[in-house]
C-alpha cells in the first residue's frame, strides 16, 4: 500500500520512511503542505502521515482540503504533532484525521498504528449486500451510501472510510444502543490505541453529513449516559 509522509524535519521523515519500507510499504515524502496536496492529487495514497506544523499550509488545512475533495481514494490520515494538549487532538480529529500521535514516538508504535488504520478497510471486506432503511441505502460491496428524505431525490453521501463504516454499523442495527466501547470494538477491534472519545468526534462528523439538522438529529440519537442509537425504519 502507498503511504505519503508529510514531514518537514528531514531526520524524522527519513526515520518514518525507513521504518515503513522495512515493513513492505511504498512511501513518498513531502516537506510542505502545498506540495503534499499536489502529490495527493497526482497519486492518491492509501494513508497519509501528516505533521501538524509544516510550511506552506499547516497539517490541519491539508487534512481539511483532502476531506473536502478526497478524489480517487479517501485515505486514512495519521496526524503527528509535538503538541500533546487535548485541544490539539480534538481539533486534529475534527478536521478529519483518523488517528493522532504525539512526538516523540517509537517507530514500532508508528508502524503498529499504520497497520491498524489500514486493517479497518480490510475488516469490511467479503460482504456483498445492500442495506436499506426508509431513508438510506448502503452498498457494502461498492462502499457507497445514499440518503432520501421524504420525496426528495436520492443524495449520494460523501463519506470518509470511517464514516462509511460507522453508518453501515448503525443502519445494520436500527434501534440498537451502542456505547463507545462497542463501537470501538466494531470499527477498530484490538487495533484501537487512542482516546475512546474519538467516537464522539466521528459521530458528530457523520451527523453533519446525514442529518437535516445536526443540532437536532433525527437518525443518530444520543442515549444519555450510554451512547448512541440509529433510528430509521428498516426496509424488508
Amino acid at each position: 500500500m502507498d503511504i505519503l509522509i508529510v514531514e518537514d524535519e528531514a531526520e524524522i521523515a527519513q526515520l518514518i520512511q525507513i521504518s515503513l519500507e522495512k515493513e513492505g510499504f511504498s512511501c513518498s515524502v513531502s516537506r510542505d503542505g502545498v506540495n503534499a496536496l499536489r502529490m495527493f492529487q497526482e497519486k492518491p495514497p492509501d494513508l497519509i502521515i501528516l505533521d501538524l506544523m509544516i510550511p506552506g499550509l499547516d497539517g490541519l488545512e491539508v487534512c481539511a482540503r483532502i476531506r473536502q475533495k478526497p478524489g480517487a481514494k479517501d485515505p486514512y490520515i495519521l496526524m503527528l504533532t509535538a503538541k500533546g494538549e487535548e485541544i490539539d487532538r480534538v481539533i486534529g480529529l475534527s478536521t478529519g484525521a483518523d488517528d493522532y500521535m504525539v512526538k516523540p514516538f517509537s517507530p514500532r508504535e508508528l508502524v503498529a498504528r499504520v497497520r491498524a488504520l489500514l486493517r479497518r478497510s480490510l475488516r469490511q471486506g467479503g460482504q456483498n449486500q445492500l442495506i436499506r432503511t426508509q431513508s438510506f441505502i448502503v452498498d457494502v460491496e461498492q462502499r457507497t451510501a445514499s440518503r432520501q428524505i421524504n420525496s426528495q431525490e436520492p443524495e449520494i453521501l460523501d463519506l470518509t472510510n470511517l464514516e462509511f463504516n460507522l453508518l453501515t454499523t448503525f443502519v445494520s442495527n436500527p434501534g440498537r444502543v451502542w456505547n463507545r466501547t462497542q463501537l470501538i470494538d466494531k470499527l477498530w477491534g484490538d487495533d484501537f490505541f487512542g482516546d475512546e472519545r474519538v467516537v464522539d468526534t466521528h459521530v458528530a462528523r457523520l451527523r453533519k453529513k446525514i442529518e437535516p439538522d445536526p443540532a437536532s438529529p433525527s437518525f443518530i440519537k444520543t442515549v444519555v449516559g450510554v451512547g448512541y442509537k440509529f433510528e430509521d425504519s428498516p426496509v424488508l
